[in-house]
């Protein structure tokens, strides 16, 4: 088995206290952000950044699905981390400041891939779908936030 590694970044137009606590907010504006391969979404516990548990089932492509129960904790550098109890996929949300009204957000998600032909055809597509994936989160997330 191997790594497998989905990195996108996308500069959104709001200070980053506005951008990563929009981030956090797990209740209202995260279900507001999530494109239509989410479904099932629902906050277990807490809601507000670490410390919050949440469940959804996110169909990466009509045959991959993947029913995830997330735990977020903050990284050392007030990372969002999202650690899937049902897999070894991780999720990290990072938010730097890009100048006064814009803020670089990146999503680095990775887990242990499967051997053989099916991960190497894992570690050749999963990413770039799961991308395409964060990108539209960060586009709607930019929608709802922009400074305008």
């Amino acid at each position: 088995m191997a790594q497998v590694v989905a990195t996108t970044e996308r500069v959104v137009r709001a200070p980053a206290d506005v951008v990563r606590a929009a981030l956090a907010d797990y209740e209202v504006m995260r279900p507001k952000v999530l494109p239509e391969q989410f479904s099932e979404y629902r906050v277990d516990e807490g809601g507000q950044g670490a410390g919050t548990r949440a469940h959804w089932r996110l169909q990466a492509t009509s045959k991959r699905v993947r029913v995830q129960d997330v735990v977020v904790t903050e990284g050392p550098s007030g990372e969002l981390v999202e650690a899937d109890a049902n897999s070894s996929m991780v999720t990290t949300w990072s938010v730097h400041p890009a100048g006064a009204d814009a803020t670089t957000v990146r999503v680095r998600s990775e887990w242990q891939g499967a051997g053989g032909i099916g991960g190497f055809f894992e570690r050749t597509f999963a990413p770039k779908g799961l991308g395409r994936i964060h990108d539209a989160v960060l586009e709607r997330l930019d929608r709802e936030v922009a400074v305008r």
